[in-house]
């Protein structure tokens, strides 16, 4: 199960690119790896590499040694589209981020980023516009999500309201999962069958 996640201050690794698919955040010649923490070379591979594995020169955005341990991405429109793969979560988990921010998330990948605690957060096309040009001016400047009081807050002290899933805030919160959730619920679950005997007769079915 995911760790619980509460809130985190960061400074921001920005992306101004829209249409940005789970292919390109995972490629999928990875998808056969199922240990998530070994997903994060994989992150933005073609990027970052070459074909024959040799890393590029000059180095990607991602491997400059100013963005080691940034948790946060600002990127463009459309993030996650192309195929359902979970690995591209995971590439991005594994490697450290734990938000998003973004005008617009492929639905599928929202819902599998928030299955792994990875906060994938829509803002208007103009609140996008002034994100964007405070990174580029302060690069360095650290921004502070808070899922609890669902709260982004800025370097100059501005903060702003996200919408986050109320079920899927609640998971991430408390670090569990559907099963988990279910599980943390089992003697209510218990208490309200034994209150409501079967309809059918089990004992002549």
């Amino acid at each position: 199960m995911p760790e619980p996640f509460v809130r985190t201050t960061s400074r921001v690794i920005a992306i101004p690119r829209a249409n940005i698919d789970t292919d390109q955040i995972c490629p999928a010649r990875f998808l056969k790896i199922t240990d998530k923490a070994g997903l994060a070379d994989a992150l933005f591979f073609d990027w970052r590499f070459t074909p024959d594995g040799k890393r590029r020169e000059p180095v990607s955005f991602i491997d400059e040694p100013h963005n080691a341990g940034r948790q946060i991405l600002l990127v463009g429109d459309n993030f996650g589209a192309g195929s359902s793969r979970e690995h591209a979560p995971w590439a991005l988990r594994a490697w450290g981020i734990r938000a998003i921010f973004s005008t617009g998330f492929a639905d599928i990948f929202r819902g599998n980023a928030l299955k792994n605690a990875l906060l994938p957060i829509v803002v208007t096309p103009d609140r996008y516009a002034a994100l964007t040009a405070l990174q580029a001016a302060d690069p360095d400047g650290e921004w502070t999500v808070d899922l609890e009081a669902q709260k982004a807050t800025l370097p100059d002290g501005e903060s702003f309201a996200f919408e986050i899933d109320p079920f899927a805030r609640k998971m991430i919160l408390a670090g569990t999962d559907e099963i988990g959730y279910v599980r943390s619920n089992l003697p209510a679950i218990e208490a309200w069958e034994a209150a409501h005997p079967a309809r059918v007769d089990t004992a002549r079915a």
